[in-house]
């Protein structure tokens, strides 16, 4: 079950996909919560060539607003699809900028929340020196 905080997290995403209008090039919609409270939300953007997924576009985000390090993260999809777990490139770029993020995930109960490390054991490390 979801705290409160983590509740309105995944309404904030459900909200932006909704105003989306089931656009078929925005299916998944995410949400972050920055160390000061800030939310900043974002959608996937599909392209034959890949395009960026919604926790990208919230990093992105995220960064242009010169935020505090997120602390937590949750995508949804569209139809219905609910809580989603991240992708393995979102978990290794997560990863990478936040080490101490939580990210809602499916649970038995509803939605938890679990430290990205969970999500990926044994991560590639990136410039391994400079931390």
């Amino acid at each position: 079950m979801p705290t409160e905080a983590e509740a309105h997290l995944i309404e904030a995403a459900t909200r932006v996909l909704a105003s989306r209008h089931a656009h078929p090039d925005h299916t998944v919609a995410a949400a972050g919560r920055d160390a000061d409270g800030r939310i900043f939300v974002g959608v996937n953007v599909s392209h034959f060539t890949g395009g960026p997924c919604a926790e990208m576009v919230v990093m992105g985000a995220a960064a242009a607003a010169s935020a505090a390090p997120l602390e937590l993260i949750v995508a949804v999809g569209d139809e219905g699809r609910g809580v989603l777990s991240p992708c393995g490139k979102c978990r290794q770029m997560l990863s990478d900028y936040f080490p101490a993020l939580h990210v809602l995930v499916p649970g038995e109960g509803g939605p938890v929340a679990v430290p990205i490390r969970e999500l990926l054991p044994q991560p590639y490390v990136r410039n391994a020196h400079r931390r």
